[in-house]
Formats: structure tokens, sequence, C-alpha cells
């Protein structure tokens, strides 16, 4: 029963600090564009470079 009067102010302090955490990424932007990202990977813009000398030209 003593580890209860411990427990539980610890645990709502606990969910205060991460509601915090959550709102404070929130208003800074973290969440704004979930789909960029994630578009972003998938587009090749892996092109070679273009060299005269690799395609036979000098």
């Amino acid at each position: 029963m003593e580890a209860l009067y411990l427990l539980i102010p610890l645990s709502v302090a606990l969910v205060f600090i991460a509601l915090w955490i959550f709102f404070r990424a929130s208003d800074d932007g973290q969440f704004d564009d979930l789909v960029g990202p994630a578009l972003r990977i998938l587009q090749d813009d892996d092109k070679p470079p273009t060299d005269q000398k690799s395609s036979g030209e000098f």
C-alpha cells in the first residue's frame, strides 16, 4: 500500500511530461508533413555523372 503513495504521483508526473513533450513537438512543426518524407525516398534522383570521358568522347 505504501508503494502506491510513490507510484501514483510518479505516473501522473510521467503523463504530464509525455504530454508536454508531445505538444511541444506539435507546436514546433514536427508533425506538419508526414507524407512528404515517405514519398521523397521513392523518387529516383540517382543519376550517374555525365563526363566526356565516360561517354567515349575525348
